[in-house]
């Protein structure tokens, strides 16, 4: 493109056609010609006479202005002109477009895929093949079309890790393997990481390289702390700047289970600091339903920090089988678990039944024998509901009959009679030590003090089962500490007194640590390598570079020890993770997490990624010619006398006009309606949001494919519906994906919509926020669902319910998740007289079609596909998310065949082939 004073030019070599404007003035001047003079004696006769209409012997120059202008306009017209035109030169040679990709960049994502639009345009323009190199997922570069790499951008999106050591090396390779020079276009996340320089000084041996980084610096979360009753929150700005505020948004589930904001807070950049701090004094209860803390307003995985029970105080409750002995608390049987416990449980007083109703974490007995049986029962039925029963020996359950002859419901073993002593004065043998850990030990991995060691403990008597129970033993292979399942809790017996009478573990940094492993202390702090070590823990789930959690699905356990220290990356992803009943939080920053803004070389250029947009204007000019000529042939029919013909020609064009006018939009509405109804069409709603509007338009494509492939419906390609303009009687289904900023309906609007769902229409409303938010007005989504729905004739809603037709109308299904797998999804209510007809697996409905399908699990885009079939958007991980994409693609059909036929899998003639497709 060539720009001359501002305006951009396409065709440039159009313009030569200016240098003609001369020669054309000239021959316009020429005309009519001059008239030749002749004698002519008769001509006296015409003396005095006066002519009423006259006609001037030369074009006027106002005239033959009008006319230079009108050719002017047109051939700048067809110069293709550009206002507000890119001034970046096009280049030549491939083109390599270089993303950090990473969650520094997730908030203003959408701005770096219109610039990457913009360069594409341009590189298109310029003949120009084109590569896409994602540094957090690098691949061998490959140059194509720009048109190409166009059709992919929706499927590009930031991850929640920044480039590591291993992909900064797999990018140095893949560079390293392009044969052929290229220049360069690196989209910065703003943020430093190690290898960068590496990886700009290859591309500097390829070629010019060009930076494009954000105008405002990246602000992220640190993980939150636990600290003297507080909550410490820490905020960091990737540079110094001028003093700004933040909010910190506190979000958990409140008592009815809906994610809400349960707290909020206001955080303030000091003027040249990079950190923010502030402490939160919440409720226990409160602190407890927290699950994650975010910057309001920003969309990123770095702006997110999600808590686990780190975060929560342990709700304990301890009783002795004895009193203090004279008030002395160093002999207490529970002084040293208080001394341990103390800063990071609470602690829940009372008798046995008393403390059961507080539904404590763990209920510790130590030296506790018999309990009554109302106790007993109680505890059982606690524990069986997932408590963690502690228990210590003494020297009263050693001198009871407490599990001898069978096991007792409340031991993990059965015990013998007696104590046994194996050091101190009244015996012949030395104090034991502790054995190393085994693997299947909760234990496993914690290094055995040789100062630690056991003189009195309570035996096991041997049975089967015993080998399997115990979790610690000593040197000689005794039991030391033993444990089993009861129900969904389990019951623990530590062989030894919780005081140092029989052993010096109390005394020692192991016993905290043991405690710790059995989630009994393990709240309230940060884990360390060492607490970690020799475990595996489980991803439950995970962020992406936006930070929404999703279902981990088949992603493998990681150690314990690469869990804290490891380097977030493909391998550890930020989220939750659980071993046992415990969960840790690995998030996208550590505590001692800093960020350092990109330091470029001043040889490599650095731009904004703002988007300027273009502005074609040569349709304007060539109309502008078109309404100039007109006038000039008024004019000209005006200086010749000829204007009534021209005020007679006028009104009949006028007619024409009016006529053309009245059919101009004929044609085009034909073609709609003929494109809609000629065959069975799928529509969605335009938004306005052009990245929402194309996966629309992709999923609609990918749900016509299905059923073109899996039914014996046929649609044609899907088409985009402007509320405002198109006519929606044509369409059975449209789909209306909600983005928080779409313009509202008019009144005008409303009314098709209205008489839409009246005649038998069905829209299905995708408020796309399942990952986030239930059903309701807990996001910005489901808020602008209520204002656009308000108006509607919806008729009451209900769950979907199991016996509905969409679980049956072509597969039979119990879910219908989109990219998420959220359970809201809505329909119209059944009749309150629809009762189930005996011997039938459902109840009897009418054939109405339910009239709005209401959900957030984003449909479309778990159905959208490019031109080729190829899937947009990922969905889930491996093979548990293409099951989840199949399930949504199957809902889809479902849905459609609910729309086509009603409620035909109601009639009793299906019941059989229901039936035994239901296994009944």
């Amino acid at each position: 493109m060539t720009v001359l004073a501002g305006i951009g030019f396409t065709a440039p070599w159009v313009l030569l056609g200016l240098l003609t404007l001369p020669i054309l003035w000239l021959v316009l001047r020429a005309v009519p010609p001059a008239p030749v003079r002749r004698l002519f004696p008769a001509v006296t006769l015409l003396l005095g006479l006066k002519d009423d209409e006259s006609v001037s012997d030369r074009t006027p120059w106002w005239l033959l202005l009008l006319r230079m202008l009108a050719a002017a306009a047109i051939i700048i017209g067809l110069a293709g002109p550009v206002l507000n035109p890119s001034r970046d030169q096009a280049g030549s040679g491939p083109l390599l477009l270089v993303l950090d990709a990473s969650w520094a960049g997730a908030t203003r994502w959408p701005s770096v895929l219109d610039q990457i639009d913009v360069q594409l345009t341009e590189a298109g323009r310029a003949g120009r093949p084109v590569s896409i190199l994602r540094l957090t997922e690098p691949e061998a570069p490959v140059f194509q079309a720009a048109e190409t790499w166009r059709t992919r951008l929706p499927g590009l999106v930031p991850q929640p890790w920044q480039p590591g050591a291993t992909q900064v090396e797999q990018s140095i390779q893949a560079l390293e393997q392009v044969e052929d020079t290229f220049d360069t276009f690196w989209f910065s996340d703003w943020l430093n990481y190690p290898g960068q320089e590496e990886i700009l000084k290859v591309l500097q041996a390829s070629g010019e390289v060009t930076v494009f980084r954000p105008a405002a610096p990246v602000t992220a979360l640190l993980p939150a702390t636990y600290q003297d009753g507080l909550i410490q929150l820490t905020a960091m700005r990737a540079e110094p700047g001028p003093t700004a505020n933040i909010t910190v948004l506190a979000q958990g589930r409140d008592p009815a289970g809906a994610m809400r904001v349960l707290h909020s807070v206001e955080m303030v950049f000091e003027s040249g600091e990079t950190k923010a701090q502030s402490e939160l004094a919440l409720p226990s209860e409160l602190r407890a339903r927290i699950t994650r803390f975010e910057i309001q307003g920003q969309r990123s995985a770095g702006a997110i920090t999600l808590t686990d029970d780190s975060l929560r105080r342990r709700e304990v409750a301890l009783i002795a089988g004895t009193l203090n002995r004279e008030g002395l608390e160093l002999l207490s049987p529970l002084h040293y678990l208080t001394q341990v416990l103390r800063p990071t449980a609470d602690f829940v007083d009372g008798g046995l039944l008393e403390v059961l109703p507080a539904n404590p974490d763990v209920i510790v007995l130590a030296d506790v024998t018999r309990l009554a049986e109302p106790e007993q029962e109680a505890l059982v039925e606690w524990v069986e509901q997932g408590g963690l029963l502690l228990r210590f020996a003494g020297p009263r359950m050693a001198a009871s009959d407490l599990g001898r002859d069978e096991e007792d419901i409340l031991l993990p073993v059965r015990l013998r009679s007696g104590g046994r002593s194996v050091g101190g004065a009244m015996s012949w043998g030395e104090a034991k030590g502790l054995s190393p850990f085994p693997e299947n030990s909760p234990f496993y991995g914690l290094q055995v003090p040789s100062d630690v060691n056991v003189s009195t403990q309570v035996m096991a008597q041997p049975d089967p089962n015993l080998a399997d129970r115990v979790i610690a033993s000593l040197t000689d292979g005794t039991p030391l500490v033993t444990r089993k399942a009861l129900g969904l809790g389990q019951v623990v017996l530590f062989h030894v007194t919780a005081d140092a009478e029989w052993s010096s573990l109390p005394l020692s940094g192991l016993f905290v640590e043991m405690l710790d492993r059995l989630a009994v202390a393990s709240a309230a702090k940060s884990r360390q390598v060492e607490q970690l070590q020799g475990t595996t823990w489980e991803p439950v789930q995970v962020l992406d570079g936006f930070g929404s959690l999703y279902d981990a699905g088949s992603l493998p356990g990681v150690d314990g020890a690469q869990l804290v220290e490891g380097e977030i990356g493909p391998n550890l992803r930020p989220g939750l993770y659980e071993s046992g009943k415990e969960k840790v939080a690995r998030n996208v920053l550590s505590e001692d997490s800093v960020l350092r803004p990109a330091v470029w070389p001043p040889d490599v250029p650095i731009k904004g990624q703002e988007v300027s947009s273009e502005t074609p204007i040569g349709g304007l000019l060539m109309s502008l010619a078109l309404i100039l000529l007109t006038i000039d042939v008024f004019a000209s029919l005006a200086l010749s006398g000829r204007l009534w013909i021209a005020r007679t020609a006028a009104v009949l064009l006028g007619g024409i006009l009016v006529v053309s006018e009245a059919h101009a939009q004929t044609p085009e509405e034909t073609d709609f309606a003929l494109g809609a109804t000629q065959e069975l069409v799928l529509a969605h709603v335009l938004t306005g949001n052009g990245q929402v509007d194309d996966i629309a338009l992709a999923g609609m494509r990918g749900l016509a494919q299905t059923l073109y492939f899996r039914t014996s419906v046929e649609p044609a390609e899907p088409i985009g519906v402007d509320l405002e303009r198109d006519e929606l009687a044509f369409f059975p289904l449209l789909y209306w994906p909600i983005t928080p900023d779409q313009p509202q309906p008019s009144a005008e609007a409303y009314a098709k919509l209205n008489n839409y769902l009246r005649s038998g229409g069905m829209i299905l409303f995708d408020t796309r926020d399942a990952d986030i938010a239930e059903f309701g007005a807990s996001s910005p989504n489901g808020r602008k669902l209520q204002q656009l729905a308000g108006p509607l004739n919806i008729p009451s809603l209900e769950p979907v319910p199991s016996d509905h037709v969409l679980t049956r109308a072509f597969y039979l299904l119990q879910d219908f998740p989109g990219r998420y797998a959220g359970n809201g999804v809505w329909v119209e209510a059944a009749p309150p007289d629809a009762e189930q007809i005996e011997g039938m697996p459902f109840r009897n409905l009418n054939d109405n079609v339910t009239p709005v399908v209401i959900g957030g699990n984003d449909w479309a885009g778990a159905w959208a596909v490019d031109r080729n079939g190829q899937s947009l958007l990922p969905v889930g991980r491996g093979y548990a998310g293409e099951r989840q994409r199949e399930l949504a693609n199957r809902f889809g059909v479902n849905l459609v065949m609910h729309v086509l036929t009603g409620n035909y899998k109601s009639d009793q003639v299906h019941v059989p082939a229901l039936l035994d497709r239901l296994g009944q």
